[in-house]
């Protein structure tokens, strides 16, 4: 096991993600991290950045998401090399193609197993470690894709849904074990998941959300909306007429 300068470990699953490496380097301050992402080989700038911020030490991990019966041997053998995980970012995921996905049966598998199966097995993996320890934040991302499934991408949004739904359920039954979960529901985020698509309303950018992440994380929160005003929006659109949500864009 390495030492460590302040003996906090911050994993990030999904090396690769914008807003997981942006708020990497929000937690990075004399801390080791570990990217975990495909091609780890690969992760030589999102190295750099985490450790300009003054990270202690910043190592990789090969990590495919889809590959479940990998889970619990990465975990395993990143607490064995580390120590405990202080702040675990799940940060995977998928957007898929909506068109796609309603004439490929395949299409639509993939995205709701990304999106959901993949997280719920880690995510489980990451609880019992963490009940073992008595310790640890893991932090999970909804979205608002997930508060009312669109016509235009409601299997992205089914996969959501469930997410969400899986989280809470994880927070409560984390209760009192010293672990802790925050779940994110962000907007439409603008980055390289959504480029070529015209934002929407209420959208914000990896860096936005990072910042609400790292301050709900500092505050021991366990529901955010980014932005914060996006959840009252939400609460309004959930009684929306069922023939005016289904002309919604997106």
């Amino acid at each position: 096991m390495e030492d460590t300068a302040d003996n906090r470990l911050v994993v990030v699953f999904g090396g690769r993600s914008e807003i997981g490496i942006e708020l990497a380097t929000r937690l990075a301050d004399g801390a080791t991290v570990v990217l975990a992402a495909r091609n780890a080989d690969r992760l030589a700038d999102e190295v750099a950045a985490v450790t300009a911020a003054g990270a202690a030490a910043v190592h990789v991990r090969e990590f495919d998401a889809d590959a479940l019966a990998s889970h619990a041997s990465l975990v395993e053998s990143i607490v064995a090399d580390f120590g405990p995980i202080a702040t675990a970012v799940v940060a995977f995921g998928i957007l898929g193609d909506q068109a796609r996905a309603e004439a490929d049966p395949a299409h639509a598998a993939a995205i709701v197993h990304t999106d959901y199966t993949a997280q719920v097995s880690l995510l489980t993996v990451l609880a019992a470690t963490m009940r073992t320890a008595g310790s640890g934040a893991m932090v999970v991302f909804s979205s608002v894709a997930g508060a009312r499934p669109r016509r235009a991408n409601y299997v992205y949004g089914s996969a959501k849904s469930g997410l969400d739904a899986f989280a809470r359920g994880l927070t409560d039954a984390l209760h009192g074990s010293g672990v802790r979960l925050l779940l994110v529901r962000p907007g439409f985020v603008i980055g390289r998941m959504t480029e070529g698509m015209s934002p929407a309303p209420l959208s914000s950018t990896p860096t936005q959300v990072a910042d609400a992440v790292a301050g709900a994380l500092a505050k021991g929160r366990t529901e955010i909306w980014v932005p914060r005003s996006l959840g009252v929006l939400v609460l309004a659109l959930k009684l929306m007429p069922r023939a005016m949500w289904r002309r919604l864009p997106r």
